[in-house]
């Protein structure tokens, strides 16, 4: 059959590889191992799906194996990743609780490189029941390129113009992290001895749509901080900072691992068409160990370190923000209705730093724009305005009161407040 002998051209490394790492123990598997798969499974599965292999019985077991490796693959990549990396990280944890995460994570990556190789091991098993020939020999582990690490050279050029933005930067930063915080801690983790109650809460709370809005979260905050901050004079001069950072890198591989796994776990519970392959998977990965390594390890340790640098944001966010206080008039005419309130909205977000809106002895976030809408249906006689928070926001916001809240247009807009019209 042609397709079978271009399965075995294409599978041929990942075999390889799966044949050398039999006789290695999981626990010594290096990261370039992990990138390996990750790449090798990627390509083969490409593969398989070009030629709709999926919707065919006969190899539709060795497609699902391959795709669900992909994601074991990338977990195990993470967690390798993170276990390297965590004691550089500073992140807020006494000895018992850092002993007891070290320990969790050994456990979590043995679990991920456990059920990858099961996975492998049933992959030739399959091949061979296929008629594919085994490939000639093993793939040295050697021969497997080292990741590389990327390093930046320290950001001093023009360092006295760029301190005000960065300023900035770094209050929007410390924010977006207390709010990301917040997200989190929203969730009420605790332990859910009962197998099905696991599952509706990871249905609920953490589907793989919620997951991967989690990661890119924390992304866009680490995203920020090494294009703003890292590397910078502010940064040397302020521990607080990179400790900060640490945090967000630690909860960032944590919710990798959570997108990966639970990936992997709606896949089998849900997208595998044929029941057959959907129960031989389950027989070789327990579902309900990979959500136990999504909440009780993962997501969990997640929301711990969040909290643990709740109190680096909290002392960075004043020191670089000037607060202060607005109180301004709505111009004769106008009102608080969704488009005014939408540019307010729009204002303090492009700052990223909080800002509260008050009416009447009333207050809320003046981000949200469900919170200002509410606040202002509740006062719709009212006049007056006071704003309260980082003098850059209050200063557009006050040029917006000026210009009538945009009612005129936004064209009527002044220049400063150009970047509402790209809105």
């Amino acid at each position: 059959m042609e397709f079978l002998q271009l399965l075995e051209k294409t599978a041929s490394p990942l075999r390889r590889l799966g044949a050398s790492l039999e006789t290695s123990a999981p626990s010594e598997w290096p990261k370039k191992v992990y990138v390996a798969l990750a790449n090798e499974t990627n390509e083969l599965e490409s593969f398989l799906d070009d030629h709709g292999a999926r919707d065919n019985r006969r190899v539709s077991f060795f497609t699902e194996l391959v795709a669900s490796m992909r994601w074991f693959a990338m977990a195990g990549h993470a967690l390798h990743h993170l276990e390297t990396r965590f004691p550089g990280y500073g992140v807020a944890l006494d000895d018992a609780e850092r002993d007891a995460f070290l320990a969790g994570l050994r456990a979590c990556h043995a679990f991920v490189s456990r059920s990858t190789l099961d996975l492998l091991r049933a992959l030739e098993a399959e091949a061979l029941a296929l008629g594919v020939r085994a490939p000639a020999g093993r793939l040295d582990l050697a021969q497997i390129p080292e990741t590389t690490v990327r390093r930046r050279l320290p950001r001093n050029v023009d360092e006295a113009a760029e301190l005000v933005d960065e300023a900035q930067k770094i209050a929007e930063v410390a924010s977006k992290y207390l709010r990301a915080a917040d997200l989190l801690r929203s969730l009420d983790l605790r332990p859910l001895a009962d197998p099905e109650v696991l599952r509706r809460f990871v249905e609920r709370h953490c589907n793989e749509e919620k997951a991967r809005v989690y990661e890119a979260t924390l992304h866009n905050i680490q995203s920020k901080y090494d294009t703003h901050i890292k590397s910078t004079a502010l940064e040397a001069k302020d521990d607080r900072l990179p400790a900060l950072r640490g945090h967000v890198s630690a909860a960032l591989h944590l919710l990798e691992i959570v997108t990966y796994l639970v990936h992997f776990y709606e896949r089998h519970e849900n997208d595998i068409r044929s029941e057959s392959a959907k129960a031989r998977i389950a027989a070789l990965v327990d579902k309900n160990a990979v959500l136990r390594q999504v909440v009780d390890f993962a997501l969990a340790n997640v929301v711990r370190f969040l909290e643990g640098g709740r109190p680096y944001a909290e002392g960075v966010l004043p020191h670089y923000t000037k607060i202060r206080t607005l109180d301004t008039a709505l111009p004769d005419g106008i009102y608080l209705h969704a488009r005014p309130a939408s540019l307010i909205v729009s204002i303090v977000n492009h700052y990223g730093t909080p800002v509260e809106m008050e009416i009447e002895g009333s207050r809320c976030n003046a981000g949200s724009i469900l919170q200002v809408m509410i606040l202002a249906g509740s006062h719709a006689e009212a006049r007056t305005v006071r704003f309260q928070g980082d003098e850059r926001p209050l200063r557009d916001l006050g040029r917006l009161f000026e210009a009538r809240l945009g009612e005129g247009g936004l064209e009527a807009l002044p220049p400063e407040l150009d970047y509402l019209r790209g809105r």
